[in-house]
């Protein structure tokens, strides 16, 4: 499974960016795509998750209401939605695949290389 994250930039507080995360490879490996995060000095940290079928959905609590998750099956592309961007938002956001529905990174075997979504204040 290969992942390619895009989409990342430079936008001020209350701005909006749309990441894609756009998926080749074997369909089974890829039953949920999540999104984490990680700040500089912290660790890494889940953002969202959806399954590949049906589309069922979870999100980390810190960003409910803001962040929304979806994909295009057709174009086998997850998006992140982000909305009302905070500065605490600012972070290297990588996409990964799992064969579970889970928020633990561990359980993400297949991962994308990052893109830089920096807010400023």
């Amino acid at each position: 499974v290969q992942l390619q994250a895009s989409g990342g930039g430079l936008v001020q507080a209350g701005g909006f960016l749309r990441l894609s995360c756009a998926a080749s490879g074997r369909t089974f490996s890829r039953s949920a795509i999540g999104w984490f995060r990680q700040a500089p000095g912290k660790e890494r940290e889940f953002v969202a998750t959806i399954r590949w079928s049906g589309g069922t959905t979870y999100y980390a609590d810190s960003v409910k209401g803001r962040l929304t998750v979806s994909r295009d099956n057709a174009k086998n592309t997850v998006y992140l939605q982000m909305n009302s961007l905070k500065p605490e938002d600012t972070a290297v956001y990588h996409c990964a695949a799992s064969t579970q529905f889970t928020v633990v990174p561990g359980d993400y075997f297949y991962w994308g290389q990052g893109t830089q979504v920096t807010v400023s204040s």
